[in-house]
């Protein structure tokens, strides 16, 4: 199972830069900028739910679930 987080392309879609973001929900630059990128390997909904009353979005609009070949096999 891959999830992708495609929240580069709602910040762009929204016109809000990184750290306005991060201002607003209250969480560091850099942690956001590391979930931005893929490297993390959890977030909390608090984290989540204050992205998406920030952005005025849903979690699907945010997280992309990708079927792997590894997925097919299970």
């Amino acid at each position: 199972m891959t999830i992708i987080i495609r929240l580069d392309r709602i910040l762009v879609e929204k016109k809000m830069k990184l750290n306005e973001l991060a201002e607003t929900i209250g969480i560091s630059n850099v942690n956001l900028s590391n979930l931005k990128t893929g490297k993390v390997r959890a977030i909390r909904f608090s984290t989540l739910d204050a992205i998406c009353v920030a952005l005025n979005c849903q979690p699907g609009d945010i997280l992309e679930h990708v079927c792997t070949n590894d997925d097919k096999d299970k």
